[in-house]
């Protein structure tokens, strides 16, 4: 389970907002009240659907939770000291109330290094921030030859050096390539230690991808990329996923994945959730920035190492949300995946939904363009025209 405790270092004042509220019995014309940072009432009349008309209502719904951020702001959690504190308050003014801080394949001190700086992001949220509810360690476990942006430090994965880091921060996602030596034994042991184990940066074939979730892995790490592709004779990491996955991330930025593709997998994985894979350089301009060791360049929307490789993004949540209407889905299905179904992959019971009891994080979107209007994180409303 997330952390339970009030923030610290935020003001929990009550509140209140009216409009369309999703639910979790659908949409409501009501007002959503709050009081130390958890919700208190969600009182009102019930709708058939949204209304996207001009003048209606704006639109009130669960806060977004992404499960696999290396950055933003300009900053990359590699970086640690005060970077995981940036990259939380760039996300929360794009509506993301809840993140796990992600790491990179790098040398095992760096990485030690990194969460020794982010632990304590994890024990206590700061002010006008979305609350980092832990780590996705992605890397170093994963195939030197499906490595993506990630930098040349892969390694089979090695118990006691996992519950070593478990113990600097909360690991609570954990990338793996389970044809490397080894790896695909230690998958029980890592379930039992709470970690929930990703298939990912992999060459699995979809045999070797199948032992790994007969084994305990419950996800694969952004479906289709860095992953044996599916084709008709040799299905792959990918054609093991559509076949049996019941959950894995999925990145919506229109560049990682085809409309098309996006669609195949929503029919087939019933607990497909969006991740931003977002790099330093969500919410900057042009230019370039780190992704652990390596700079990336950001040009077009798309996020690149100099010889043209996809290399993380510059995604927010709020833009996964309108990209998943674009292509089909309505508000309501688009703010499962951006919300409530990776609040029920961490095991979260009061995240991800609009309900008496539930932490007070949501998010007010304009009901025609779907830009944000508003953004609370456990009470506190966030300023989102503030400069870090």
């Amino acid at each position: 389970m997330g952390p339970t405790g009030a923030s610290t270092g935020a003001a929990l004042d009550s509140g209140r907002l009216h409009g369309q509220v999703l639910t979790p019995g659908g949409w409501m014309n009501a007002a959503v009240a709050w009081a130390k940072g958890r919700i208190t009432s969600v009182e009102g009349h019930r709708r058939a659907q949204e209304d996207r008309s001009e003048g209606a209502p704006a639109l009130i719904v669960p806060g977004f939770i992404d499960l696999h951020v290396h950055g933003g702001g300009g900053r990359d959690t590699m970086q640690g000291q005060d970077a995981v504190q940036t990259l939380a308050r760039l996300h929360a003014r794009h509506g993301t109330t809840s993140l796990l801080a992600t790491t990179m394949t790098a040398p095992l001190s760096e990485v030690e290094t990194a969460l020794a700086d982010l632990a304590p992001h994890c024990h206590g949220r700061a002010a006008q921030s979305a609350r980092v509810l832990g780590v996705h360690l992605e890397g170093p476990y994963i195939s030197p030859d499906r490595l993506g942006a990630q930098p040349p430090h892969a390694r089979p994965a090695a118990l006691q050096e996992i519950l070593r880091m478990h113990e600097i921060a909360p690991i609570r996602v954990l990338t793996l390539a389970p044809e490397m030596p080894g790896n695909l034994a230690l998958i029980p042991q890592l379930v039992a230690a709470g970690i929930r184990v990703q298939i990912g940066h992999t060459r699995a074939s979809y045999e070797e991808a199948l032992q790994a979730l007969q084994a305990g892995a419950c996800g694969f790490t952004h479906l289709f990329n860095a992953m044996s592709p599916m084709q008709s004779r040799a299905p792959g990491a990918a054609g093991a996923a559509l076949a049996h996955a019941q959950h894995a991330e999925l990145i919506p930025d229109l560049l990682h994945v085809h409309p098309g593709a996006i669609r195949a997998a929503l029919r087939a994985v019933p607990g497909l959730f969006a991740v931003t894979d977002a790099t330093a350089a969500a919410g900057m301009p042009d230019g370039t920035y780190p992704l652990g060791q390596q700079m990336v360049h950001k040009c077009m929307g798309g996020v690149r190492l100099a010889d043209g490789t996809l290399a993380g993004s510059a995604l927010t949540m709020d833009q996964a949300l309108r990209n998943l209407v674009a292509i089909g889905l309505s508000v309501s299905q688009a703010c499962s995946r951006v919300s409530s179904v990776a609040a029920g992959y961490l095991g979260l019971s009061d995240r991800g939904l609009i309900a008496r009891g539930a932490w007070a994080d949501l998010v007010v979107l304009h009901p025609g363009s779907l830009e944000i209007e508003q953004v609370v994180v456990e009470g506190e409303a966030i300023d989102r025209c503030a400069a870090d």
